[in-house]
């Protein structure tokens, strides 16, 4: 999320590309915009832009000629400044491209009446920030941690008994009435630099800094708001944890370029300036607002609890002393060696059931042979528990199959069972 240097860095960026440029026509807006539309149109107008804590403004001036007083105003062009006063949410920013370069998410456009004709253009892909017309600095920021030290200080130390203070210190800092610019990073860089634990009561850490002691810690910043960085000097003396809220701040507007814009593909400058923010090795926990807090050491009384990461961070700093990217692709590999295993120990397993097997051609000979068996048996059975004329059909079905299968074996059953027979009426018709 853009903080206090970020937006000074796109003022300065706005300012040095719209030098010397007009532009004309009127303020265009996209579709997809939900925010109000800039009724300002001129023939030939210049843009300036000033930045304060989290909000941007860019005054949109008419340039008047000679002749424009003698001829007759037209209702549509717009005679008087404008400002409109932006804030960038989460990925705002500005660009400046011709038109047939515009940016996928460029939500509100500048034109201007050059050959080609080019484009400021306020980018905006998630849509969190917005802006408004005919507007000023919002009444419930405070003021300006990079412009405004001596009354950001004084505003900080005489309201030491407002509820808020009841928090802890780094939920405090990203209050905007009282730090007017300070984010989730400048947070962190801050309380690591000050060695001051981030859950500890806010008026407990600033109730020591006495407005009296603002004559023994001076800090003198000689700051020039123009379109270069580079004639902002900074002098320090005994820093503080307000003195801190503006030369780190200071020092990252010094490094140039957009500040921390992970998007971009180059901002080695401010990650090799952090020394605690994201940095492997630094520990982590949700505040109670879900913002990420990071840290080092205990993280105070007022932490909430079960909820610390001890883990490295999302990026280093140097590269030799621990590869994240490179370990965890090694503990991916492992993985994935576990997952190759299990399929060759089913095979390995499969073979060796299917090698104690037989065949299915050998399990059917051992079938068919079963069942000769059982039918020799269950024939030697039937004569004796079961009646003649049932005994008799069926032991016919079954010669017809055993001679077709076994004609020795047939023969010398029906011997057996004619005698037994005969010898069975024999004896009935004596009785008789």
């Amino acid at each position: 999320m853009p903080e206090g240097p970020e937006l000074h860095l796109a003022t300065l960026f706005v300012n040095r590309v719209c030098e010397g440029v007009v532009f004309t026509g009127a303020v265009e807006k996209s579709e997809v915009s939900k925010c109000p539309e800039v009724p300002f149109c001129c023939d030939a107008y210049r843009i300036k832009a000033q930045s304060r804590g989290k909000e941007t403004r860019l005054t949109l001036t008419p340039i008047k000629n000679d002749g424009d007083e003698k001829s007759k105003v037209d209702k549509n062009q717009s005679q008087l400044p404008m400002d409109v006063v932006f804030r960038f949410g989460m990925s705002g920013f500005f660009r400046f491209t011709t038109v047939d370069e515009l940016p996928k998410h460029a939500h509100l456009r500048f034109y201007t009446n050059e050959t080609p004709r080019k484009a400021l253009s306020f980018v905006d892909p998630r849509r969190f920030g917005g802006w408004q017309p005919n507007g000023s600095w919002q009444a419930d920021r405070g003021p300006c941690i990079i412009f405004e030290y001596q009354s950001f200080r004084e505003n900080v130390l005489s309201n030491l008994s407002d509820k808020a203070f009841d928090r802890p210190i780094c939920e405090v800092l990203l209050n905007q009435k009282y730090f007017n610019g300070v984010g989730n990073y400048l947070r962190a860089e801050i309380l690591y630099r000050s060695q001051i634990p981030p859950f500890v009561n806010a008026r407990t850490v600033l109730q020591g800094l006495e407005l009296k002691d603002e004559d023994k810690k001076k800090v003198k910043a000689e700051i020039s708001i123009t379109e270069s960085a580079d004639t902002i000097k900074i002098e320090t003396e005994t820093p503080d944890l307000l003195s801190l809220c503006h030369t780190l701040p200071l020092e990252v507007v010094k490094l140039g370029g957009k500040g921390y814009d992970p998007q971009t593909s180059d901002y080695s400058k401010i990650i090799a300036w952090m020394q605690c923010y994201g940095v492997d090795g630094m520990k982590s926990i949700r505040d109670r607002n879900g913002r990420t807090m990071w840290f080092k050491g205990d993280p105070g009384p007022m932490a909430p609890k079960g909820k610390i990461r001890n883990v490295g961070g999302k990026r280093k700093v140097q590269k030799s002393d621990h590869d994240y990217t490179d370990s965890k692709k090694a503990k991916k590999k492992r993985a994935g060696d576990v997952a190759n295993k299990k399929p060759v120990k089913r095979k390995e397993i499969k073979n060796i059931k299917e090698e104690t097997k037989t065949s299915r051609s050998q399990r059917c000979l051992k079938r068919q042979k079963n069942d000769e068996k059982a039918i020799d048996v269950e024939e030697t059975k039937r004569p004796n528990t079961r009646r003649s004329g049932t005994a008799g059909t069926m032991g016919q079905n079954k010669k017809q199959v055993i001679e077709s299968q076994t004609p020795n074996k047939a023969a010398t059953y029906r011997k057996r069972t004619t005698k037994g027979k005969s010898k069975r009426k024999s004896s009935q018709g004596r009785n008789t």
